[in-house]
């Protein structure tokens, strides 16, 4: 009896559930915006939004005081303006006066206006050690009074903000998710809960959520931006499902049941795109394929710092740089990847990020006549070299090996798991390694701090122990620098002096490939993959 009761319980409850998320897709309009998320989402608080899937889901719902544009310009958001003092120690935001919270029984009467006081509240409860959240760093040069941020509310509207010392790129960190706005209210209220129970500014305010099955946000109609005069967002709604399996994702694409889908899987790459990178003809009435370039630099390692044991020949400039030459990246690109990225001839600043100029950034091409003879000219003929990578990259690491191979040396590969590999990279133990930078933050300096001796692991992402006395002092005037312009010059000097050394082999800079139902339009692209909805609109008709 219990057995059959809890059957038609859940029975119901499933009836219920599908027919809400149908109710909502199958709107008079039609205007729901689906995508899927594979690895699936665990929280809904910004506080803890450290990789895609929870950024795009924590992106509809909150704003911070800026945000970036799809060119990678930092642009107002809550902050209508702002301004640095001529030190760049301190910033100050004047703040829009129609902002409002999602409506929530937690303010009594609905919803209520945004004021600098909740960025006060937000941002030292980002570096609460008991919060623990994994973006507390990105105040790490903010001055701290107390145990308490340098952040104060001047009044309703005006908010200031101190750093211990210059960091150009510090209005680009207050445009990750981590900075935005939460409501004390909601936290007090919530507790824990508020993971489930968000409460934001966003162009989407939560509807429902049954975790590893569906997430439903709805259109927000407060939201404060507006674009030609028409308020955003123009979607009714968000559907977001959580199927794991990428194949059937991918099929439920296909069948028009999801509008967008980013990236591109192994299983069915040749399936969708040509050897070029092109969409295949057959798709091209349904899909549209945008391209774009992506903050993400895929290069190898050397470990080139003291070891405490006897030197290795990765340290020897002459053989690091051999190594480089003998690489044919196009041909990498084209036969492994369908030429989707581009080709890692200039420095560490990747295609698509200001600072980026492979033209004048001692970089390097093809040359196997060149790597053989500085490799005849030092002696280095069959010297073993060992990468160390893991499974996901054996394919690109066993072409680079060939081509080791191919100029006289002995190239052999390691495959560890990715945690053992991160782990030993992080402590030096590791001469030779397979890695990738993606940016924290949409600055350049992000990917010459890689290279800074102070920021050697495993204190910081030095991972090569890279240090040189130029470099370093150069790198600490660029910080002094305010004007972009000026310090985007700097940039170009800093990625050429150091590929001067040959401290990593560049192999290529990624691109994002978005995948667009044609029913979709508005949906932009940029080089931080982020997931902006807000202009997005929905074709009536087909």
């Amino acid at each position: 009896m219990w057995f059959c009761i809890r059957k038609l319980l859940f029975i119901s409850l499933f009836i219920g559930f599908t027919f809400g998320c149908s109710r909502i897709q199958n709107s008079e309009n039609a205007n729901v915006f689906r995508y899927n998320e594979s690895s699936g989402v665990l929280t809904l608080d910004p506080a803890f939004a450290k990789d895609l899937p929870h950024i795009w889901a924590c992106s509809q719902l909150f704003n911070g005081l800026v945000s970036l544009d799809d060119k990678m310009n930092v642009v107002p958001a809550i902050a209508k303006i702002w301004e640095t003092d001529a030190e760049g120690l301190t910033y100050t935001f004047v703040l829009r006066t129609d902002v409002y919270f999602h409506e929530n029984t937690v303010f009594g009467n609905g919803k209520r206006a945004v004021t600098a006081e909740d960025f006060v509240f937000s941002f030292n409860r980002l570096i609460d050690p008991q919060l623990a959240s994994p973006g507390a760093w990105i105040f790490n040069n903010v001055r701290k009074e107390d145990d308490q941020l340098a952040v104060f509310a001047l009044n309703d509207t005006v908010l200031k903000i101190h750093l211990e010392r210059p960091f150009p790129a510090f209005i680009g960190l207050l445009s990750m998710v981590y900075a935005s706005v939460v409501p004390h209210e909601a936290i007090t209220f919530f507790g824990s809960n508020f993971r489930t129970n968000p409460v934001g500014t966003g162009p989407f305010r939560f509807k429902f959520w049954k975790e590893g099955v569906r997430l439903v946000l709805r259109r927000n109609p407060d939201y404060f931006e507006t674009w030609n005069g028409e308020k955003l967002p123009h979607l009714e709604a968000v559907s977001i499902s959580f199927l794991i399996d990428k194949q059937m994702a991918f099929m439920e694409f296909i069948k028009g049941n999801i509008d967008f889908m980013s990236g591109i899987d192994a299983r069915y790459k040749d399936e969708l795109l040509n050897r070029e990178g092109q969409l295949r003809t057959k798709y091209q009435d349904r899909i549209d394929l945008h391209r774009q370039p992506y903050m993400n630099t895929e290069y190898l390692g050397f470990f080139i710092g003291n070891s405490g044991s006897e030197p290795t020949i990765y340290q020897n400039k002459a053989f690091r740089k051999a190594l480089n030459y003998a690489i044919d990246r196009e041909k990498m690109l084209k036969y492994l990847r369908n030429n989707i990225g581009i080709s890692g001839h200039g420095g560490m600043i990747p295609f698509g990020m200001p600072g980026f100029d492979s033209l004048n950034t001692n970089g390097y091409r093809f040359n196997p006549s060149l790597a053989e003879k500085i490799i005849k000219e030092n002696s280095f003929e069959r010297e073993s070299v060992t990468i160390t990578t893991t499974a996901d990259y054996v394919d690109l690491i066993k072409f680079v090996q060939s081509q080791l191979n191919a100029v006289g040396l002995d190239a052999s590969i390691e495959v560890l798991p990715t945690a053992t590999l991160r782990e030993m990279r992080a402590k030096g133990q590791i001469n030779f390694f397979r890695a990738s930078w993606v940016a924290d933050y949409p600055d350049a300096e992000n990917y010459l701090s890689l290279f800074y001796s102070r920021n050697k692991a495993p204190a910081g992402p030095n991972y090569t122990h890279f240090s040189n006395e130029n470099f370093d002092f150069q790198y600490d005037e660029m910080m002094k620098i305010g004007n972009p312009e000026i310090r985007i010059q700097a940039y170009h000097k800093l990625d050429s002096l150091m590929m001067t050394e040959a401290p990593v082999i560049v192999l290529y800079y990624d691109e994002v490939l978005r995948f667009v139902s044609k029913r979709i339009t508005g949906l932009g692209s940029n080089p931080t993959n982020n997931l902006d909805l807000t202009r997005v609109r929905i074709k009536t008709k087909m």
